[in-house]
C-alpha cells in the first residue's frame, strides 16, 4: 500500500486527532484502545470527515478533497452497512465495477446469493460486506474492526477469508483491530494510535 497521511488534524471532544503516516504494506494493523481515533481516521481516509488540516495522499495521487466515490477507498464499517431489503447478490453488487468470480470464490458466497441478508450469520455478513467493498475495485481496503460480532468460534474461519484476500487479491489493507492474534495472523505493519497521536509504528 501506498498511502501518506501528512499532518492530518481534526479536533475531537476528548484531543486532537493529529497524525503523519506512510505506509506500504499489503496489510496493516491500527491498533489501540477504544475512543483512540481509529475509526476516526478511517472515515478521514474514506472522506467521509473531513480535516481541519492535512493532506491524504493515495498511490501519490492527492484525494484529501476527492468526494468519497471517487477515491477508490472500500470501507467496511463495524456494522457492515448492508441493505436489509437486498439480497446476497444485489448487496455484493451494489456499486460493482468488476466482474465478481473471483471475489465470489475466494470468499465462497456463492451458495448464499439468493438469500436475503436477514437470514446470514456474522460471519457470513461480514464476507458479503468484503465482497461488496472489493468489487468496486478499491486502491486500498479499509476494515474497521471486522471480527466484530462475529462469535469466537468462527473468528478463525473468518480471518482466513482475510489471509485469502491478501494473498490471492492482493488489495493493499488497512485493519483496525483490538486483538494481537489478528494483528499476528494477518498483518506485516503494525500502527499503534492512542488519543489521536501515533505512539508506535513498526514491521511485524
Amino acid at each position: 500500500m501506498t498511502l501518506a497521511v501528512r499532518d492530518l488534524v481534526l479536533p475531537l471532544a476528548e484531543f486532537t486527532l493529529d497524525v503523519s503516516l506512510d505506509l506500504d504494506a499489503r496489510t496493516t494493523a491500527l491498533y489501540g484502545p477504544s475512543g483512540a481515533g481509529k475509526t476516526t481516521l478511517l472515515e478521514l481516509i474514506a472522506g467521509l470527515r473531513t480535516p481541519q488540516n492535512g493532506r491524504i495522499e493515495l498511490h501519490g495521487r492527492d484525494v484529501t478533497n476527492v468526494p468519497p466515490r471517487h477515491r477508490r477507498v472500500g470501507y467496511v464499517p463495524q456494522d457492515d452497512a448492508l441493505f436489509p431489503h437486498l439480497s446476497v447478490r444485489q448487496n455484493v453488487m451494489y456499486g460493482a465495477r468488476a466482474m465478481p468470480d473471483d471475489v465470489i470464490d475466494v470468499l465462497e458466497l456463492a451458495p448464499l446469493l439468493d438469500r436475503s441478508v436477514k437470514r446470514l450469520s456474522g460471519g457470513e455478513r461480514k464476507r458479503v460486506a468484503l465482497a461488496r467493498a472489493l468489487l468496486t475495485q478499491p486502491a486500498v481496503l479499509l476494515l474497521d474492526e471486522p471480527l466484530a460480532g462475529v462469535d469466537v468460534a468462527l473468528r478463525g474461519r473468518v480471518l482466513e477469508y482475510f489471509v485469502r484476500i491478501r494473498d490471492e487479491l492482493a488489495v493493499p489493507t488497512l485493519y483496525v483491530t483490538h486483538h494481537m492474534e489478528e494483528v499476528e495472523a494477518l498483518c506485516e505493519e503494525l500502527v499503534t494510535i492512542d488519543r489521536g497521536r501515533i505512539v508506535a509504528h513498526r514491521r511485524m
